[in-house]
């Protein structure tokens, strides 16, 4: 139509350059120069079918993350899906969330101890209209938990505290979410104990890790008495360690 009336996109693009940038604009750059995340400044980020508000206290959802979805998914084909999701260290709830809109008849429970942690949840699971599905508990990863869940997700801080970030990450996402003791283990070796006693026969329990991580965590956890599988992200690195129960 445009070039119909002789009138090039080229053009109507160029028009629009030359409008007045909206007043919060300058202030919005400033916050970038800065290396803070784009996700806070948006004040959300995609992930998996889902839209993720997120800001300063809390760690961005990463692509690469989707792959313990990808897991779940793959697992479950076929079935009705887990009824019982948990996510560990649930963050916003990224993981949890994606969890609930792939199997719109699971119920979940996000386990953080952060307080900014469980104001996003919070925002997050009225804004995805989850409210009667999801739930937010106070703790520090499964202690203090009992029953059994078809579906057990976890993306733990696995950073070496000594390891090196670029500084949209070291200096604006929370150290917690991030660094894990001078190997970047710690907090494996807290998790993996427990996740016997709460996946339920037939369930998995699907765990992120750094892509060098691969043997180590897979040692811990064959030492739990589980038989881990190694996935990898789109990207061809590992990313996450699964592991089933049997069913009885």
């Amino acid at each position: 139509m445009a070039h119909a009336l002789g009138v090039s996109h080229q053009d109507l693009l160029l028009k629009h350059l030359g409008d007045p940038a909206p007043a919060s604009f300058d202030a919005l750059v400033a916050r970038r120069l800065k290396h803070e995340p784009v996700a806070y400044i948006t004040g959300a980020r995609g992930f998996w079918t889902v839209e993720i508000g997120v800001g300063p206290g809390v760690l961005v959802p990463r692509a690469d993350s989707e792959t313990l979805i990808e897991v779940a998914a793959a697992h479950f084909v076929g079935t009705d899906g887990p009824k019982r999701v948990l996510d560990l260290g649930t963050g916003p709830g990224t993981l949890l969330f994606a969890a609930l809109a792939e199997w719109p008849e699971a119920y979940g429970l996000g386990v953080d101890q952060s307080e900014q942690a469980w104001d996003y949840f919070e925002a997050n699971c009225a804004a995805l209209d989850m409210d009667e599905r999801a739930r937010f508990k106070f703790g520090d990863w499964a202690d203090g938990l009992d029953g059994q869940f078809d579906l057990i997700l976890c993306n733990p801080p696995y950073i070496g505290i000594a390891e090196e970030l670029g500084p949209e990450v070291r200096e604006h996402e929370p150290s917690s979410a991030l660094f894990a003791g001078a190997d970047g283990l710690d907090d494996y070796r807290r998790i993996i104990p427990d996740l016997s006693r709460l996946l339920a026969p037939g369930g998995i329990a699907v765990l992120e890790i750094g892509w060098t991580q691969g043997q180590a965590v897979s040692a811990l956890m064959r030492g739990a008495g589980l038989d881990p599988v190694l996935h990898h992200d789109l990207g061809g690195r590992p990313r996450a360690l699964a592991a089933k129960m049997p069913r009885n």
